[in-house]
């Protein structure tokens, strides 16, 4: 079937929205936007090409020029932004390009738009063989999707399961002429390294070795998706009383197929990093250690910590010198252990409270209680986990404790906050 009518196919089951077309200027781009220009129903949407500068070859502006031009003579608006490529982010030039031109294709691509991209099928063996290597599951074995949402519309690739050898006749039946990068060469990277070396000597020994791939990528990503809405009400059942908690003993008896997709999509939800596989390991082995142990399992920006029947996920916390102490005024009082302490409604003090974090000994008689308590007691009755007890400020006027945080008060603290007709907060 001709590479229009399998577009135009495509485009029935397309959400509505205009098209915005990533275009490299390279071989693929530039017959997917040739092919896209001359469908009615794509103009009758509103088509534009986006062509993103990363600055890495010398050419690079005189490739810009050519993607307007050929924009042009097709009638399609064109624009072409600067890519911010970090060539120290340690995940090596190839990965930082690509996150440098998503970025700027987040940045531009408006509400409702379709971002449509030219890989194909060779691609998208290059994309699993990749994932494989790197111990990918089969979320990551399914490969490229055809349609995804992405900032504030989607990703849509069309040709996925159209071979290198399709674009190529279409180009030259066509007559178009492309930018050739000379880093496609560069086999240093690993996706030319597999496109030069390695599927070549595949296909030269199974000629359906991509067709192959695609299959089975298929596979995968119904398997993924299955897993995806296993996980998903699975996750529902095991979340603890606040959005950072889960329900670790609940969580173990997960099915094995189970338990990392639940993990990953509770840590996405909640805007954390994700972990490699090899801490999910060392959760599982540190979950099922001695109940008085108090497992941590850390990774980039995010912390993974037991306390009784619940893990909490959160952001590594700051250090803090333990015999920090400070006199406070009332105004709300950033703290070196972290968060904030407030007066709610704020009100206007004569003299000055001192706030402190534990040293040891404390004693406390709750407002209301029979009984004057350690303060460790109080804190571990209360359910506080460890790692937050030390850093709960102790509030004194002079050498009176009015308060631990905003959750216990002593008889004084409560004649002193209702005298005021105020009270403590702390923020996190």
């Amino acid at each position: 079937m001709p590479l229009i009518a399998i577009l135009q196919r495509r485009l029935i089951d397309l959400p509505d929205g205009p098209i915005a077309m990533a275009f490299s200027g390279g071989m693929d781009s530039s017959t997917l936007l040739h092919a896209l220009a001359h469908l009615p129903a794509v103009r009758a949407r509103g088509l534009r090409a986006i062509h993103v500068d990363h600055s890495l070859h010398a050419d690079s502006q005189r490739w810009s020029a050519h993607c307007a031009n050929f924009a042009r003579e097709l009638g399609v608006p064109a624009s072409s932004l600067q890519a911010n490529v970090d060539r120290a982010s340690g995940t090596g030039l190839e990965d930082a390009a690509r996150q440098a031109r998503f970025a700027a294709f987040e940045q531009t691509l408006q509400h409702g738009e379709i971002l449509a991209l030219a890989q194909h099928r060779d691609d998208q063996a290059e994309t699993i063989l990749l994932k494989l290597l790197r111990g990918a599951g089969p979320e990551g074995l399914g490969g490229m999707r055809t349609l995804r949402q992405f900032a504030q519309g989607y990703l849509w690739r069309p040709l996925l399961d159209i071979s290198s050898g399709v674009l190529h006749d279409y180009a030259t039946a066509h007559g178009l002429r492309w930018i050739d990068d000379p880093s496609n060469a560069d086999t240093r990277l690993r996706r030319n390294f597999l496109r030069r070396e390695i599927l070549p000597r595949l296909t030269e020994r199974w000629p359906d070795a991509t067709a192959a791939l695609a299959h089975s990528a298929d596979w995968a990503r119904a398997a993924a998706d299955f897993i995806g809405a296993q996980a998903r009400e699975a996750l529902a059942r095991l979340r603890g009383p606040s959005a950072t908690t889960l329900r670790w003993r609940d969580w173990l008896a997960l099915a094995d197929a189970l338990r990392d997709p639940v993990l990953r999509l509770w840590l996405r939800e909640l805007g954390f990093d994700e972990p490699a596989h090899f801490h999910v390991i060392e959760l599982q082995r540190q979950l099922r250690a001695e109940p008085d142990r108090a497992p941590c399992v850390a990774f980039s920006q995010t912390e993974l910590r037991r306390y009784r029947d619940l893990l909490h996920a959160m952001r590594p916390l700051p250090d803090f010198p333990p015999d920090w102490q400070t006199d406070w005024d009332g105004a709300p009082l950033d703290l070196p252990g972290g968060g904030r302490l407030l007066l709610r409604p704020d009100v206007p003090l004569a003299g000055r409270l001192q706030v402190r974090y534990r040293r040891g000994g404390e004693q406390l008689k709750p407002a209301g209680g029979a009984h004057t308590r350690e303060l460790r007691t109080l804190l571990q009755e209360a359910g506080i986990p460890p790692w937050q007890r030390e850093r709960t400020p102790l509030i004194y006027d002079g050498a009176e404790l009015l308060a631990v945080g905003d959750l216990f008060l002593s008889e004084a603290g409560t004649q002193w906050c209702a005298a005021r007709e105020t009270r403590f907060v702390r923020v996190h």
